[in-house]
Formats: C-alpha cells, sequence, structure tokens
C-alpha cells in the first residue's frame, strides 16, 4: 500500500480544496400562489406542484386510519416526559423569582 513520504502542507491542500464550492438551490416561484419555492418541490403555501393541488391530506387521512399498538406506547412515554419538562421549567421559573427578589 503506498504511503506518502511527506506530509501536505496547507497551502497545497487548500489550492486543491479551491473548486469545493457550495452552490445556491435552484428556486422558483409557484404558479398559483406566487411564493419563492424549491424547484421541482410542492408550495408549502398552497400545496400545489405545476399548477395541480397535491392530495396530502389523503395520505395522511389514510395513516391516521390505521391503529398501531406500538404508537399508542410511545404517546403515553411523550406524555410523561412533558410532564418532567414541565416540572422543570417550573423549578427554573421558582429559582429566577428568588434571584430577583434577593437583588
Amino acid at each position: 500500500m503506498a504511503v506518502p513520504k511527506k506530509r501536505t502542507g496547507h497551502s497545497a491542500q487548500g489550492s486543491r480544496r479551491a473548486n469545493w464550492k457550495a452552490t445556491k438551490p435552484t428556486t422558483a416561484k409557484c404558479p398559483n400562489c406566487g411564493a419563492t419555492v424549491l424547484a421541482h418541490t410542492v408550495c408549502t403555501e398552497c400545496g400545489t406542484y405545476k399548477g395541480q393541488p397535491v392530495k396530502l391530506a389523503d395520505k395522511a387521512a389514510a395513516v391516521a386510519e390505521k391503529p398501531a399498538k406500538k404508537t399508542t406506547k410511545k404517546a403515553s412515554t411523550a406524555k410523561k416526559s412533558t410532564k418532567k419538562a414541565e416540572v422543570v421549567e417550573e423549578v427554573k421559573a421558582e429559582e429566577t423569582k428568588e434571584e430577583k427578589t434577593e437583588e
């Protein structure tokens, strides 16, 4: 296996990477509402693509109709974590009130 004899210097490394340029994503105006949208994507403002409405709500409704036991368990654990977050926020709020009263 080939191994370099010397370490590459900063200047040589920089000139080699000189062509690593970031390009701006292409944008277009929505023909329906006139909002600026990424090219070849659905408009986030009005939900159309090439002037035609996209049926995203049907897919979301189909997913919501299918009951899954795993999602209900995750929802219950999510509620517990939000309660913990609320308690932490309350404690922080009380600490800041106490600091203000001491000053």
